[in-house]
């Protein structure tokens, strides 16, 4: 079994070249599973039938596995099968119409509107400082992806309009507004961002002058959190979560905010845009004529 995971191994290496941490992934998964079936006696890839799939992700389960590996273990499972398959060492792949269990849907949290006035009042006039609050603008303004900001080019964004241009995921294009603020805060950034001496036409460059990168913005967005004093860890997919929720809390408008976020489904939308019930309450009692409630 370990000679044909070793041709698996090379395979993905040198003909599918995929990353060292793909690779490190799928050898973690592959060798878990070699492991479970060892204890079972099974000594050929050929005994695995879909009913020992199906064994293997119970056992994963009950070792403490999570939905999400579960899936990743499962994948990892399909795919080396199917290269079998390619090889010639099996005639079916036997884990062909099974399914993981699903993850539950975990709602982000999102940062309240007071948290939100603290993590702006910031005044800071160091060109790093004035890049990093343009950012966090921008994302809060417009409830931008990580990947959709990180790739924003100068052309990208419209100051005299406060449009942002954006392709989103699977290369969909979309035009989204931002406020004043975030307008205000991008013009700043503008005034120094050649002090960070560009190598290319990148909204927001490192220190070192080239595209900043995904994890740069995410650590300099915990910095900015903790040095503000926010009570919760800050990263960008809190900051969108924050635009989703606060917009409709304002508007209600389902429709526009899934536009605004560029989802396909509104289904996802909904995943995001859960209101607490207060909030909920909180409207009814100020918008419905006969919503008096005795306290």
């Amino acid at each position: 079994m370990q000679t044909e995971l070793q041709s698996y191994w090379d395979y993905l290496r040198i003909e599918r070249q995929v990353s060292p941490h793909t690779l490190v992934n799928y050898q973690r998964q592959l060798n878990a599973v070699l492991k479970l079936l060892a204890e079972q006696d099974i000594r050929q890839w050929q005994q695995i039938t879909p009913n020992i799939v199906r064994f293997v992700l119970v056992q994963s389960k009950k070792a403490g596995l999570k939905e999400k590996s579960l899936a990743l273990r499962l994948s990892a499972l399909r795919r080396f099968f199917s290269y079998l398959v390619q090889q010639g060492k099996l005639n079916v792949n036997p884990a062909t119409g099974i399914s993981a269990p699903k993850a539950g849907k975990h709602l982000p949290k999102n940062i309240d509107s007071d948290q939100i006035q603290r993590l702006f009042a910031n005044d800071s006039k160091e060109p790093i400082d004035i890049r990093d609050r343009a950012i966090l603008e921008l994302m809060y303004s417009s409830g931008l992806r990580l990947s959709e900001l990180q790739g924003l080019n100068l052309n990208s964004i419209n100051t005299r309009t406060r449009e942002v241009r954006v392709l989103g995921k699977g290369n969909k294009e979309r035009i989204v507004p931002f406020g004043h603020y975030a307008s205000r805060a991008l013009q700043q950034w503008l005034k120094v961002r050649l002090l960070f001496n560009p190598k290319d036409e990148a909204l927001f460059v490192s220190q070192l002058g080239n595209r900043i990168s995904h994890r740069s913005i995410q650590k300099r967005l915990e910095t900015w959190g903790i040095r503000q004093g926010l009570s919760s860890h800050l990263n960008p997919h809190k900051l969108r979560h924050s635009f989703a929720t606060h917009m409709l809390e304002a508007s209600s408008d389902l429709r526009a905010v899934q536009e605004l976020l560029g989802h396909s489904n509104l289904s996802t939308t909904q995943i995001y845009t859960h209101l607490n019930f207060q909030h909920l309450a909180d409207v009814y009692d100020q918008a419905h004529p006969r919503a008096k409630r005795k306290k």
